[in-house]
């Protein structure tokens, strides 16, 4: 365990996906969703091939026990992506992080709901907070006034939350995959079943995209198959709960390229409903640790006691 470079690996997966989705928002006004799925799954599997091999890992991420269960988990993975994909060409850069940020809180519901995890009140009232955090964000986009608000926000608001939904439910499929899979195997069928369900998309509207387009459209597969490398090596370093919250750090990294590359200025309802969501998310993962440390305790007392 070496907590420094888990967190180092972490901070840097997070660079690397902020700035895939800045590529992907770049190309959004020629390249469809479906497509950009397509080259980012696509190109992210010789990268974690490579890795897998490196490793020696690669038979293992070949190997399945449950190859239903990683075809439900792409179905409703590949849906978040190209729900967030979608997104990121209706609404600003810092608006998509932080709505894409309801997806952990999400999670606490569904694992409660699907895998009968207990939630309780500090939980509930934490996943509240994230709730309304959201609806902060969304708030100038769901106004009642249809002539208040601009239509194609509007549309990427909701298919942002949409695809929040979807990347919770594929966090519960995975969750259960971890059961009987190895990470390795999880990660390289994702990729997989992601490039063989975008193919379904060919007959609505891709294009040929001119060299430049097609160049940044690799780089951003390149970069999602680097980012999902230096994730899931950053949690071989240090514990889940101590890393987690770097996620947070893409929230000051989609503000910057937002500004910098697209001219896009967070409004109010963003930073503070942001800060809400982050606030609820830190939370719940440091009362995670907290009941982990007082557990750890428990069973190491526990031998002791007559």
């Amino acid at each position: 365990m070496s907590p420094l470079r888990g967190i180092t690996l972490k901070i840097l997966s997070v660079c690397v996906f902020v700035a895939m989705a800045s590529i992907i928002k770049a190309t959004s006004d020629s390249i469809p969703p479906g497509q950009a799925v397509f080259f980012r799954s696509l190109f992210a599997i010789p990268v974690i091939g490579v890795w897998l091999a490196m490793r020696g890992e690669l038979h293992t991420g070949l190997t399945t026990r449950n190859p239903m269960g990683h075809v439900w988990r792409g179905l409703v993975g590949t849906s978040a992506m190209g729900l967030g994909f979608a997104g990121l060409g209706l609404l600003p850069l810092p608006e998509v992080t932080a709505i894409g940020y309801a997806a952990p809180i999400l999670v606490v519901i569904f694992a409660a709901m699907f895998l009968g995890e207990q939630v309780r009140l500090f939980r509930l009232s934490m996943v509240a907070l994230g709730m309304a955090g959201v609806l902060v964000v969304l708030s100038p986009r769901l106004q009642l006034d249809p002539a208040a608000a601009d239509t194609r926000e509007t549309l990427g608001a909701v298919l942002v939350l949409l695809s929040a939904v979807c990347a919770a439910l594929a966090q519960v499929f995975v969750r259960k995959l971890v059961q009987t899979e190895t990470v390795s195997a999880i990660v390289f069928y994702f990729s997989i079943t992601a490039t063989v369900l975008s193919l379904l998309t060919l007959p609505w509207g891709w294009t040929l995209p001119e060299p430049q387009v097609l160049a940044l459209l690799i780089c951003a597969g390149l970069l999602g198959g680097v980012g999902q490398i230096l994730l899931t090596s950053s949690y071989r370093h240090a514990d889940a709960s101590l890393i987690a919250p770097f996620e947070y750090a893409s929230m000051i990294l989609s503000i910057a390229v937002g500004y910098t590359v697209f001219g896009e200025v967070p409004g109010a309802a963003t930073l503070a409903g942001g800060a809400m969501v982050v606030t609820a998310g830190i939370l719940i993962i440091w009362r995670e640790r907290q009941l982990g440390i007082e557990r750890a305790r428990q069973r190491k007392a526990g031998p002791s006691q007559p």
